[in-house]
């Protein structure tokens, strides 16, 4: 099918692209990539009266370190971040095994993170890493700029706390400490398909001992979500025996964490291809197999931190 008739502008300015998503009798639509927009709008099931094209906005493709936190623009492509020289150090490994998964190629030359974050798809990847990270989301409307934090920002499926003629104008992530191992792996039916269950994880660990622990899970809900009670579980304990205990399938730190983040944190749905248990099961696997890779990537990294780089 083709698309419903719109109408098109393409700003040059944000202060334009604000104004022109102000028209609260018009539904408007942001285009940056586009990659996710205009398949809805070929199959009619998003019809906007006018589409907002911001390719043409200057600065949005800007990518800056600072302050302890790494500022996205709305039009940084998914491909940045395949090289984990785009941020420093534990942040930059981890956006890159993140953007590695994300569909394919053309897709990630074309896709922003920042768009996906306003697409709000319960398994999208940029989505499940703001919300791990805590980040904070730039909107600008008429009455001014706002920060929203990822943790409040999406409550469902495609739904946000964004309001109607905001503009999200980029997204702050916050830099990991040095000490810091990251992981993330992700259960699909196809290379390209959406993830059945994706799992973010870092692990902060200082003499030994895990200080700080971080886990998300994309597709487990209605939206991303943290395992809280799974990250809770694992302060305190000594890394050692998270690794040597968890080699077992029905041991250590790990393990327990695992079962906590499918039991307690996780509200999977039944989907074509999976019931509720089989879900549940996969996001335990995926949640401890992810934790050792946060923990073989700390080994791996340790004392590669430079000064002034930002960690």
């Amino acid at each position: 099918m083709k698309p419903a008739a719109f109408d098109y502008v393409a700003p040059r300015t944000v202060a334009e692209a604000v104004a022109a998503l102000a028209d609260t009798d018009r539904k408007a639509q942001v285009l940056a990539g586009g990659q996710s927009l205009l398949i809805e709008m070929h199959y009619r099931r998003a019809r906007p009266d006018l589409v907002v094209d911001i390719n043409r906005v200057a600065d949005l493709d800007a990518l800056r370190v600072g302050d302890g936190e790494l500022r996205v623009g709305a039009l940084v492509r998914h491909r940045v971040f395949e090289s984990p020289r785009a941020a420093p150090g534990p942040l930059g490994r981890l956006l890159s095994l993140a953007a590695h998964h994300i569909a394919h190629p053309p897709i990630r030359t074309l896709g922003t993170m920042v768009g996906s974050l306003a697409w709000a798809h319960p398994a999208s990847e940029w989505c499940t890493v703001a919300v791990t990270l805590d980040a904070d989301i730039e909107v600008r409307g008429g009455d001014g700029d706002r920060s929203l934090g990822a943790h409040d920002y999406f409550r469902g499926p495609h739904l946000t706390t964004r309001e109607p003629g905001q503009l999200i104008s980029g997204v702050r992530l916050p830099l990991l400490e040095e000490n810091t191992g990251v992981g993330f792996l992700e259960h699909r039916r196809t290379h390209a398909s959406f993830a059945q269950i994706a799992v973010v994880a870092t692990l902060t660990v200082h003499d030994g001992v895990i200080t700080g622990a971080r886990i998300g899970l994309a597709n487990a809900a209605d939206r991303p979500v943290r395992a809280v009670a799974a990250e809770t579980s694992l302060i305190g304990a000594e890394l050692d025996q998270a690794e040597s205990g968890g080699q077992r399938a029905d041991a250590g730190p790990f393990h327990r964490a695992a079962g906590l983040a499918a039991e307690r944190d996780a509200s999977p749905r039944a989907q074509p291809y999976a019931d509720v248990e089989y879900q549940r099961h996969a996001i335990a696997v995926l949640v401890r197999r992810t934790l050792h890779q946060a923990a073989a990537d700390l080994r791996a990294n340790a004392g590669r931190g430079a000064p002034g780089d930002g960690r």
